[in-house]
């Protein structure tokens, strides 16, 4: 696969860079990856378990949404596999895992990616993950308390309109809350991941500033796929805080630009 490959020589060029002088060949930087992989496999998967072993507080949690459409959401949901149950639980425990793991995930990525980093830059690492966590928690929530109910609502009212009676897959069901909650936690990440990398010299000011019309659209175009029904709500829920954590982003890198620029001044 030959954009596998330039992929990975990209990648590994900026690690070289990252490390100054010191230029590995292919097959260490294969041996760090594969470990890097095996780190964040191992991790998800101690986090997948503990989440097994709380299927049914998981499960309890997931339904509550529902309840704004019956106050016995057993009524709505239905099993059709005699494994369903299973593939419920095992679904339920890779989302928590994820979301249990994402800070040790992301350490382990940015640990391989830039495998030298100054104190400085590490300084400002750490509070960034700490900070894309808490974002991410919060498109999480913001999810499951604002997006959920009223879209699950709109849903139901709908096939009530056609004249059909609302009766849902369990497995399906689950699978649609759990990516939903996951790519609004996803996008809320946006600001911390521009924040770091404005931190460590990648990303500017007037960068920002030069493309954010594409960012816009790129955020508008995300909150479309990733927002499952036409209603405008939904859509506006989920697209306008992202943008405007891109805008709260932008004076957050000139800010640190000007603390580096008023720092260089001091040294001279």
């Amino acid at each position: 696969m030959p954009w596998l490959s330039k992929l990975l020589n990209k990648l590994f060029n900026l690690r070289e860079n990252s490390e100054g002088e010191v230029v590995k060949p292919f097959l260490d930087h294969m041996e760090d990856l594969r470990w890097t992989l095996i780190k964040m496999i191992s991790t998800l998967a101690a986090g997948m378990t503990l989440a097994f072993f709380f299927r049914q507080p998981l499960l309890a949690v997931m339904t509550e949404p529902l309840k704004v459409v019956s106050p016995n959401p057993t009524d709505i949901l239905i099993l059709t596999h005699p494994a369903d149950s299973i593939m419920i639980s095992l679904t339920l425990a890779f989302y928590a895992g994820i979301t249990l793991t994402l800070p040790f995930l992301l350490f382990f990525v940015l640990e391989f990616v830039l495998p030298a980093l100054t104190r400085q830059e590490k300084k400002w690492l750490l509070p960034g993950i700490a900070g894309g966590f808490a974002l991410f928690l919060g498109g999480v929530l913001a999810c499951y308390y604002l997006v959920m109910p009223q879209t699950l609502h709109w849903l139901h009212a709908d096939s009530l309109s056609l004249k059909l009676k609302p009766t849902w897959i369990a497995r399906e069901y689950f699978s649609f809350v759990t990516r939903m909650c996951l790519g609004f936690g996803l996008l809320g990440e946006l600001p911390a991941v521009m924040t770091v990398l404005a931190a460590l010299g990648f990303v500017s000011h007037a960068w920002l500033i030069k493309t954010r019309a594409y960012a816009i659209v790129v955020i508008l175009i995300l909150a479309m796929i990733i927002a499952p029904t036409p209603d405008p709500m939904t859509f506006l829920m989920l697209g306008v805080p992202v943008i405007i954590f891109y805008e709260i982003c932008i004076w957050v890198v000139w800010l640190i630009e000007r603390r580096r620029a008023k720092k260089a001044s001091q040294l001279e």
